[in-house]
């Protein structure tokens, strides 16, 4: 009861007559004395605070809506009982003005000091610790989209991954054969462009469909583009193996002989394409070519197998 009265004492709300009976208890009550110590402590800190106190219209319009609310359940119920003690402590409320003010300056310290607590103390994911949605194998394609989560330290990358795959099967398959293609024209992996390339050059070599589409794709034309263009001579030399059988019937293969007899660069590479002339060295393409080389190139052993070759194309004429 004394501490309850020490409440009361501090906001002015405790009557006179038990004012002087407070005063003398606290000479001989240490616990009421600190009591009343916090007490004035607390006010002035609330007085640094200030909060605005409720409206008497405001207070009236809760007590009405509550009011409103509990007449629609039944009765000797807990919110029977509750709006009885609200009607009660609405009462209290409005008697004690100062009160009120002080329950609102503690509920918004504690409020404030639960939400800082709660934000301090919630579940962090750790920075360690990554999920994964289908996890597979496989280098990363590409990134699709990135999603900021409501956690600022934490983010959602969505992305696409390479899976690698293996097939086994014939050199005459199709699906074999068109993944040797791409392996020519990976140009990046030495390893794999020169495997295909041999690969499909002996396939021509043998005469297994080594067919040339007329959209430029198919095995004869990839060994066409190697002979051109690939910069590694061994590889030249692999794709003229391939295309020998088909010198005498395609003119797009004698063209491409004839182009590595006039200008490749390596010189063992322009002594294969002048040996694998013979099949069509009557044509005068041909002999014209050769007679060119024969007396222009700088390697001598090329000018003698090229006068060689002509040679030989007289004999048979």
């Amino acid at each position: 009861m004394a501490q309850e009265n020490v409440v009361l004492a501090v906001y002015g709300e405790l009557p006179d007559e038990l004012r002087v009976a407070l005063e003398r208890h606290l000479t001989g009550c240490d616990e009421c004395r600190l009591e009343w110590t916090a007490m004035q402590a607390l006010e002035a800190q609330l007085a640094l605070n200030p909060v605005l106190e409720p409206s008497p219209n405001l207070l009236a319009q809760s007590r009405m809506r509550l009011d409103e609310a509990l007449d629609q359940i039944p009765p000797h119920g807990f919110l029977t009982r509750l709006r009885s003690n609200f009607s009660s402590w609405m009462h209290h409320v409005q008697g004690a003005p100062a009160l009120t003010t002080l329950l609102l300056g503690v509920g918004f310290l504690a409020g404030n000091f639960t939400y800082r607590y709660q934000v301090a103390h919630q579940p962090r994911q750790d920075a360690g610790v990554i999920v994964m949605t289908n996890p597979t194998t496989g280098a990363v394609a590409n990134v699709t989209g990135i999603v900021q989560t409501p956690d600022p330290e934490v983010v959602q990358v969505n992305y696409n991954r390479v899976v690698p795959e293996t097939m086994q099967g014939s050199l005459d398959n199709k699906e074999i054969r068109e993944l040797l293609l791409k392996g020519m024209a990976q140009g990046a992996n030495t390893e794999v462009h020169e495997r295909s390339v041999n690969l499909l050059s002996n396939e021509c070599k043998v005469g297994h469909a080594c067919t040339a589409e007329t959209d430029g794709k198919g095995i004869r034309s990839a060994l066409l583009v190697s002979l051109r263009y690939d910069k590694d001579a061994g590889v030249r030399l692999k794709a003229l193996e391939g295309l020998q059988p088909y010198v005498g019937q395609d003119q797009h293969v004698r063209d491409a002989i004839l182009e590595a007899v006039s200008s490749d660069k390596n010189a063992g590479v322009r002594k294969t394409a002048i040996s694998l002339l013979t099949p069509v060295q009557s044509d005068s393409s041909v002999r014209q070519v050769l007679r060119t080389v024969s007396t222009q190139d700088e390697n001598p052993y090329i000018r003698t197998a090229s006068f060689q070759a002509l040679q030989g194309s007289a004999e048979i004429q």
